[in-house]
This record gives structure tokens, sequence and C-alpha cells, in this order.
């Protein structure tokens, strides 16, 4: 009976042996329940009424699909965004959701879409950092539940159409241009001002010399009637 017992007990213990990662963590469930967290290392079940779902603790990155999006002004923009998300609960990541990873990027395809459609197409381009912050926040309440946690969403790349690009490069050379009349319209007025310093004060000088003459003139003739 007692050798009985010990192959047993040697056969539970090579059976069992679940060996975890630095970067894992076991969750283990009992006749379909769950029962508790294994830590990495080595760590014993029991056999046949145990089994052990390992889980990536590592930060992960989802690159979403990129999106087509319509923008507040009727622009239609291609967005591409790359999500970095961690799991705090790797229980809630098993038992709460049927696909973590797969619920994670369609949660995130659309709210991206929902919040950028806010925005017209100056304020996409010039604050991308900014609208991350919001995408970013907004996910953070769903997939909290799910035991995930979203660390950050940044937009890699906004795609606009070729007729934009064209208009908005023509928009910018005449930019270009009027600067640079304004650049040297002022130029030549201060090259004048430094070769020419008392020409302002002789033209106003004259100018009211001659205003003077022509009202004594004015003045004689009415006198002479």
């Amino acid at each position: 009976m007692f050798n009985l017992l010990m192959t047993l007990a040697v056969l539970v213990v090579i059976f069992g042996i679940r060996i975890v990662s630095q970067w894992q963590v076991g969750v283990v469930f009992r006749l379909g329940r769950y029962v508790r967290i294994i830590k990495p290392g080595l760590n014993i079940i029991i056999p046949v009424f145990e089994y052990v779902k390992l889980v990536d603790m590592r930060i992960r990155t989802m690159d979403v699909v990129p999106q087509e999006i319509m923008t507040k002004d009727s622009v239609p923009v291609k967005i591409d965004a790359v999500v970095y998300y961690k799991i705090f609960d790797a229980a809630k990541s098993i038992v709460a959701v049927e696909n973590f990873s797969l619920a994670s990027t369609l949660l995130a395809q659309s709210k991206l879409r929902d919040v950028l459609g806010k925005y017209d197409l100056d304020t996409l381009l010039s604050n991308k950092d900014q609208i991350g912050k919001e995408v970013l926040e907004i996910l953070q309440g769903p997939t909290d539940e799910w035991g995930i946690n979203v660390i950050s969403v940044e937009i890699k790349n906004i795609e606009i159409p070729d007729n934009m690009k064209r208009a908005m490069a023509k928009e910018a050379e005449a930019i270009r241009e009027k600067r640079s009349r304004l650049v040297k319209a002022s130029a030549e007025e201060e090259a004048s001002r430094m070769f020419n310093p008392g020409s302002q004060g002789h033209f106003r000088v004259t100018q009211r010399v001659g205003l003077k003459a022509a009202a004594n003139l004015a003045g004689d003739r009415r006198r002479a009637k």
C-alpha cells in the first residue's frame, strides 16, 4: 500500500510539474474553475484535475489597421496608428474576454474613428500627440475590465488625398512668395533710408512751404478783388 502511494505521489509530481518563464504568469483552472495564479519558476499542479494557461506579461504592440476616416471638414484621410498595452491581471484577460488581443484591436479601431472624426484636417496634422492621448483615455475604461492597461496610443501617419497635397503645396508656395516680397520691400525701404537719410524730411519741408505759398497767393488774389 505504501509503495502504491509513493508511486502515485511520484506520478503526480512528474506529470504535475509546470515551469513558468520569467515574463509569464500561469492561470490555474481546476475542473474548469479559476483557482489561483502561479508565479515564474517551478510549480506543481494536480494532473488531470487542473490545467494551466500561460499569459505573457510583457508590453505588447498592436498595429491598428489603417482606417478610412472623414474629417470634420469633409476631407477623407487614412490614419495609421499603433497601440502599446500590457496585461496587469492575467486571470481577467482570460476569464473576462474571449480573445483580449482581437477585442483590443477592434475597440482601438472603433474609438480611433470616433475621436478623429471630430476634428478638421489642420487640427489632425498639428495635434497628433494630443489626439493620441484622448484616444488613450477612452480606451483605458473598457480595457481595465479585461485586465489590460493601455500605455500609449501613437498616430504614426495621416495620409491625405493627392489633390489635397497639391493644394497644400500651392498654398505653402504662395505664402513663401508673399513673405519673400515683404522681406524684399522691407530691405529696399531700409536701403533707401540709409542712402538718403534727409530725403523724407526734405520732402515734408518742401510740401509745407508749397502749401504756405499757395495759401498766400490765394489771399493776395482775394484782396485784389
